[in-house]
């Protein structure tokens, strides 16, 4: 899901540039950009298509800026951290195993960093995980980003697999998303980084990780319910996106599977006839909207009246993922095991 951003005014580029900003990116002698070797730039330039753009990068990238959390992990997850001069918009903790990673990053903002920001790293990359972080309202417009010589990525996940992102609200998808997407992802920045060895290496770990906990699972008679965040009009997940693919690898239903909005906001009356079997709860640590942390959902859902009767309330039937793994991300490899473990643990799986 989406989150909500910050919205900065743009000053004129002249205002915010120096000649030669951009061109600097790569010779700078400290830090992240002291500048590839002959030897680094072999095979170089390179270019992927990706959401009807195509991103060339004449060098592996020295100075990028990861712009959502999920392109943040996966890049540290590569061995990247050295290759990033900053990061932003973060919902949760860093993935367990990343934090002396991370902590070698400058993390830009907790939300969406202003285009200015962004610059003031003189990044020679930047990637997102949502069309809406390199679009009118985000960060800057991809085409932005270009202008100034920064090739500008963002997830397959967002952009293709049946994804519309002009249809309202979190956007809907025409086709059901798998974690091919994730890997699609990796693959490309692992390519743009030469870095496929170690692309090649996580994508069989992740596979590797969904084949043993999904191992002799049967959860087929089983209904779930994925709420986000927000409890007044309560974001839950549609058919076909992260929490779809959860759903797929894990064989169970997903309560809302009839709408292809990719979070739907729907009311607790309509919650209490669907009456599912679990509810796998968003445990954010963001503060932007009410019901945030699976703590305040779960108080939430006990008092309301229109809940505190379902099944999965009654019996205490939650499982807790991060919002990153309700996020098309590495993370939801993550959720595929949260879910299925949890799953085990309730009395709902064989």
């Amino acid at each position: 899901m989406s989150r909500p951003v910050s919205h900065h005014a743009f000053r004129p580029l002249a205002a915010l540039l120096t000649s030669g900003l951009l061109l600097t990116a790569c010779t700078s002698p400290d830090g992240p950009g002291t500048g590839p070797s002959e030897a680094d730039t072999a095979g170089y330039p390179r270019t992927i298509e990706n959401c009807g753009h195509e991103v060339t990068v004449e060098a592996p990238p020295e100075r990028a800026v990861s712009l959502d959390q999920g392109s943040t992990e996966i890049l540290l997850s590569l061995g990247l951290e050295d290759r990033l001069a900053g990061s932003a918009t973060w919902t949760d903790p860093v993935m367990e195993g990343l934090e002396e990673a991370a902590g070698e990053v400058p993390r830009l903002a907790e939300n969406q960093p202003s285009f200015e920001r962004v610059l003031d790293t003189e990044p020679d990359f930047v990637s997102a995980s949502f069309v809406s972080t390199l679009g009118q309202g985000g960060v800057a417009t991809r085409d932005q980003f270009e202008e100034l010589g920064v090739p500008a990525y963002v997830s397959p996940s967002d952009c293709a697999w049946g994804k519309d992102n002009d249809s309202g609200g979190d956007g809907s998808r025409s086709e059901a998303l798998s974690l091919d997407a994730v890997y699609e992802e990796i693959e490309d920045l692992a390519h743009l980084f030469d870095a496929e060895d170690r692309g090649d290496e996580l994508v069989a770990e992740l596979q590797d990780r969904v084949d043993t906990a999904t191992e002799d699972l049967d959860a087929s008679n089983t209904s779930l319910m994925y709420w986000f965040a927000n409890s007044e009009s309560p974001y839950l997940a549609g058919c076909c996106g992260a929490p779809g693919a959860i759903t797929e690898e894990t064989g169970t239903q997903n309560t809302f599977d009839d709408t292809d909005d990719e979070w739907p906001q729907i009311n607790w009356e309509t919650v209490a006839d669907r009456d599912p079997d679990a509810i796998v709860l968003g445990d954010l640590t963001r503060d932007s909207q009410t019901a945030e942390s699976a703590e305040d959902k779960i108080a939430f859902l006990e008092d309301h009246p229109a809940t505190s009767n379902l099944t999965a309330v009654r019996e205490e039937r939650y499982v807790l993922l991060s919002g990153q793994a309700m996020n098309p991300s590495i993370r939801t490899v993550e959720g595929v095991e949260q879910v299925a473990e949890g799953l085990r643990e309730l009395g709902l799986a064989e």
